[in-house]
């Protein structure tokens, strides 16, 4: 979906992308997929798909049901995602390493340059019937990390929506970055699978929901399908989180012309309208 940083970004991830498919005896052909500024770097092998994603040698190690080996330990089959096959991690210098052998996946992503979509991708009902099935499955699942963390709503809600925090989160297990990047066209498959975990109940739905503000039709149809989690108390604070993440990116520079939609979207749930955007560097 995005390109990297830099040239020195893009020839460290390339050298570890080489090194990952000479040790795992993968030959890469076509062209390279790159992640959210140059972290993760994906290619096809045959019928397989080389991802290599990046972090700083301190936080090396994968965690237990974490991730995309925890989502593979965990997940039922009816949850529709790509399989992994092999994984390979090692660490360089002042970088950590984790590369995935995965299913290629053969079917279009939704929208796969950007997040959010400017255009009604026309899904048919039953890839809406699969999506609903797939996260009522998920919400199933024992999930280990928190996702959107207590401390972080505490800060995000009145500094991004000027309203208090809740006082209660209702948690399920979620994707946690459930945006039409992540998703394929019918046959539906959900995509990276790094913050999956523990979310506030209706935060899939409500992420999906602010990355389609500017189709109209797709937001009224998301608002039905998911009616019984985003027409509920629960539902309604896991929206704002999404809303509030969303506004959070806005502060940071990115979605510009989703930015008036969110700020609607989070005015219309709250009756209150949200502070102007201002940079920031809160974590969730």
């Amino acid at each position: 979906m995005n390109s990297p940083v830099n040239e020195e970004v893009q020839a460290l991830m390339e050298a570890a992308h080489d090194r990952a498919a000479q040790e795992l005896g993968l030959t890469c052909t076509g062209p390279l997929a790159w992640g959210f500024l140059g972290v993760t770097l994906g290619r096809r092998a045959g019928d397989r798909w080389l991802r290599v994603s990046r972090t700083a040698k301190r936080n090396a190690g994968r965690k237990r049901g974490e991730g995309i080996v925890g989502a593979s330990e965990l997940m039922p089959d009816g949850v529709p995602r790509p399989r992994l096959y092999e994984v390979h991690d090692w660490t360089d210098g002042e970088w950590a390493f984790e590369a995935e052998v995965l299913d290629y996946v053969t079917q279009p992503i939704v929208s796969p340059d950007r997040a959010d979509i400017d255009h009604d991708p026309g899904l048919p009902d039953e890839w809406w019937a699969d999506l609903r099935q797939a996260l009522a499955l998920l919400a199933e699942v024992e999930g280990v990390k928190t996702t959107v963390r207590d401390g972080w709503i505490e800060r995000a809600f009145p500094q991004f929506l000027g309203i208090p925090a809740p006082d209660t989160v209702e948690r399920v297990t979620g994707h946690g970055d459930l945006h039409w990047g992540n998703l394929t066209a019918a046959p539906l498959c959900l995509l990276d699978w790094e913050r999956w975990g523990l979310v506030p109940f209706g935060y899939d739905a409500g992420l999906l929901h602010a990355n389609s503000l500017l189709v109209p039709d797709v937001a009224a149809r998301i608002r039905r399908e998911f009616a019984p989690t985003l027409d509920t108390p629960a539902g309604r604070i896991g929206e704002l989180a999404a809303l509030a993440e969303m506004l959070q990116a806005v502060a940071r520079g990115w979605y510009p012309a989703l930015a008036p939609r969110v700020v609607a979207r989070a005015e219309t749930l709250t009756g209150v309208r949200p502070p102007v955007p201002v940079r920031s560097e809160v974590s969730t």
